[in-house]
C-alpha cells in the first residue's frame, strides 16, 4: 500500500461511525448524481443532434428542389441574414457558391465532391474540433449538390450540465445532512449503551442493567451485555464468597498453629522447654503442628483448584474410567494406609480429563475413608448402565442426615457431626464441579450398610461398547 493510501486508511479508521455513515451517504449521492448527469448528457446530446440533422435534411430538400429546377449554377441564394442556417452549392467541377455575407464554411470534403459528381445521394458530416464545429448535410441536386450547415452548439448541454451540477451539490449537501441525522438517530441507542457501559466501568456497579430498547441487532447487543453483566455479578459474588469462606476456614488452623508455636517460643525463651513440656506432651504438640500444617496445605491446594473456576486447561481424551478409579484408589491407600479400599470395577470408556476425574474419585474415597470404621472397607464400584458410567463409593459410617443432604456438595459445608474431623469442606464441592464439567451428575443416598452412598453418573463415550446391567 502506498503512503498516501496508508494515511487515508488511518484517517478513515480514526473517524467515528457517525462521520463514516455521513461520508458514505454523501459519496453515494454524489456518485449517483454524476452517473445520472453522464447518462442524461449523452441522451440530450443525441437528441439535439438528431433534431439538428432532421432540420438540415428538411432545409436541404427545399434548396435541392430549387437547384434542380433552376440549376445549381443559377439557383438564387438570398443574402445571409446574420443568423440561422448556412447554405452552399457545390458545382460538378468542385467550385462553390455561397450567399453574400455568409461566414465561410469548412472546405468541401472529398466525400461531398463525390456526392456532387453523382457518386452518392447524400452525406451527413460533423466536425468536433474548435475550428470545425459544424454539422453539414450534402444532398445531390441536378448536376451538382447543395449543402446546409448548422453550428454544432453545445450551449444547451453546458447549461444542462451547470444545472445538474447545482442540483448535484444540493443533493450531496442534503444527503450529508440526512445521513448525519439518520446516523445520529440510528446510533442513539449505541450512544446510550456506551454511556451505560462507561458508567458501569467507572462505578464498578454491576447491578445496573442497561435498559432494553431498540430492536433487532441493538436489542440483541443490549441483551448480550446484560447477560455479560449478570455473569460478572455471579463471578464477583463467587469470588467474594470464596474469599469469605477461605478466611473463615483458614482462621481455625492458623489460630491453633499460632498458639502452639507461641507456646513453644515462650517456653524456649524461658529455658524451660524440656522441663515445662514433658516429652509426651511435646510429641503430641509437634504432631498437632504437623497435622495443622498438613491441613493448611490441603486447604490451600483445594482453594487453588476451586478458584480456577473451570478445568478447561486439561485436554479431553478417550479413557477407560476403570483405570482412573484404580489409580485414585491406589493413591488413597498410600495417603491413609489404615483405610481399606475394596474395588469392584469394570472397563467403561468415557471422554474426559484424566487428572480432574482422578481428583474427583480421590476426594470421594478420602471422604468415605473418614467415616468408615476400621474393620469396614470403603467399597468402590464401577459399572456401565445404559449410556452412563456409574461410580458408587459407599462406607459403613453413620451416614448423612436428611437435613444435610441438600448441602453436601456446597463449598465449605461441613455437617455438625464432621466438625471434629480433618478437612475443609471443599472435597465434595470439587467433585460436583468436575462432574458438571463432564456433563454428569453427582448424588448422595444411604448405602445398604447404613453409611453414605455417593454416586457419580458420567456419559459413556460415543461408539464405545457398554454392558447393560
Amino acid at each position: 500500500m502506498s503512503r498516501p493510501a496508508g494515511r487515508l486508511t488511518r484517517w478513515w479508521r480514526r473517524r467515528s461511525l457517525r462521520t463514516r455513515l455521513t461520508v458514505i451517504a454523501a459519496t453515494a449521492i454524489a456518485v449517483s448524481v454524476f452517473v445520472a448527469f453522464q447518462i442524461a448528457s449523452e441522451l440530450l446530446a443525441w437528441e439535439l443532434q438528431d433534431t439538428a440533422k432532421d432540420q438540415l435534411r428538411a432545409d436541404s430538400r427545399v434548396l435541392a428542389a430549387n437547384a434542380e429546377r433552376e440549376g445549381p449554377a443559377q439557383v438564387q441564394l438570398p443574402p445571409y441574414p446574420g443568423f440561422g442556417r448556412l447554405v452552399r452549392v457545390v458545382l460538378p467541377d468542385g467550385s462553390i457558391r455561397t450567399p453574400d455575407g455568409q461566414p465561410a464554411l469548412p472546405p468541401v470534403s472529398e466525400e461531398a465532391r463525390r456526392v456532387a459528381q453523382g457518386a452518392s445521394a447524400d452525406l451527413m458530416e460533423s466536425g468536433d474540433s474548435d475550428d470545425d464545429g459544424y454539422i453539414v448535410y450534402t444532398l445531390r441536386a441536378g448536376d451538382g449538390a447543395v449543402q446546409v450547415a448548422r453550428v454544432a452548439d453545445d450551449s444547451p448541454i453546458n447549461q444542462f450540465g451547470l444545472g445538474m451540477l447545482l442540483i448535484g451539490l444540493l443533493c450531496v449537501v442534503s444527503g450529508a445532512l440526512v445521513g448525519r441525522t439518520v446516523a445520529r438517530t440510528g446510533l442513539a441507542p449505541i450512544d446510550r449503551l456506551t454511556a451505560a457501559a462507561v458508567r458501569v466501568a467507572h462505578t464498578r456497579d454491576l447491578d445496573a442493567d442497561i435498559p432494553d430498547e431498540g430492536g433487532g441487532e441493538i436489542r440483541r447487543l443490549i441483551q448480550s451485555i446484560n447477560d455479560m453483566l449478570a455473569a460478572l455479578r455471579d463471578s464477583r459474588r463467587a469470588q467474594q464468597l470464596l474469599a469469605e469462606d477461605a478466611a473463615h476456614e483458614l482462621k481455625t488452623p492458623l489460630t491453633s498453629l499460632r498458639l502452639n508455636i507461641e507456646l513453644l517460643i515462650r517456653l524456649d525463651r524461658r529455658g524451660t522447654l524440656d522441663s515445662g513440656l514433658p516429652a509426651e506432651s511435646r510429641t503430641r504438640l509437634l504432631n498437632d503442628l504437623g497435622a495443622q500444617v498438613a491441613e493448611l496445605s490441603t486447604l490451600a491446594a483445594e482453594l487453588t483448584d476451586l478458584a480456577r473456576g473451570d478445568i478447561s486447561d486439561e485436554n479431553t481424551e478417550l479413557l477407560d474410567f476403570a483405570d482412573v478409579v484404580v489409580a485414585a484408589a491406589t493413591l488413597a491407600r498410600s495417603r491413609a494406609p489404615d483405610v481399606e479400599v475394596a474395588l469392584d470395577v469394570t472397563s467403561v470408556w468415557v471422554s474426559g480429563r484424566p487428572a480432574a476425574l482422578q481428583r474427583a474419585v480421590l476426594n470421594l474415597v478420602d471422604n468415605a475413608g473418614k467415616w468408615s470404621p476400621a474393620d469396614q472397607p470403603v467399597q468402590v464400584r464401577l459399572r456401565a448402565r445404559g449410556a452412563s458410567a456409574v461410580l458408587e463409593v459407599d462406607d459403613a459410617g453413620p451416614g448423612i442426615d436428611a437435613a444435610d443432604v441438600p448441602r453436601v456438595f456446597d463449598r465449605f459445608y461441613r455437617a455438625d457431626s464432621a466438625r471434629a474431623l480433618p478437612g475443609s469442606g471443599l472435597g465434595l464441592s470439587i467433585v460436583q464441579r468436575v462432574v458438571d464439567a463432564h456433563g454428569g451428575r453427582a448424588s448422595v443416598a444411604r448405602s445398604a450398610r447404613g453409611g453414605a452412598l455417593l454416586r457419580v453418573d458420567l456419559p459413556v463415550a460415543a461408539n464405545s461398547t457398554v454392558d447393560v446391567q
